[in-house]
């Protein structure tokens, strides 16, 4: 799957040492996908770091072509979403 990423994610995503490979691994096969609305979709997928579970939300337009990544993050808070 090809995709874009915004200025705002690409800043976001090397603020917070998010490697953009992760990302892709994200996308291409994620655990979940959540619909906001038509057109952003949240990908969500635990990957361990070291000792620790981690989630990672990956925000994506999904109407623009190719999709195009808005932000994302990833939070130790696993029972929240």
């Amino acid at each position: 799957m090809e995709f874009d990423y915004s200025k705002h994610a690409t800043e976001q995503l090397k603020l917070r040492g998010i490697d953009f490979n992760i990302v892709k691994s994200v996308i291409t096969k994620p655990d979940k996908i959540i619909t906001d609305n038509q057109c952003k979709h949240i990908y969500q997928k635990v990957l361990k770091t070291g000792n620790k579970n981690y989630l990672y939300r990956i925000f994506v337009n999904v109407c623009d072509k190719p999709p195009l990544i808005i932000t994302g993050y990833r939070t130790s808070k696993l029972k929240k979403y």
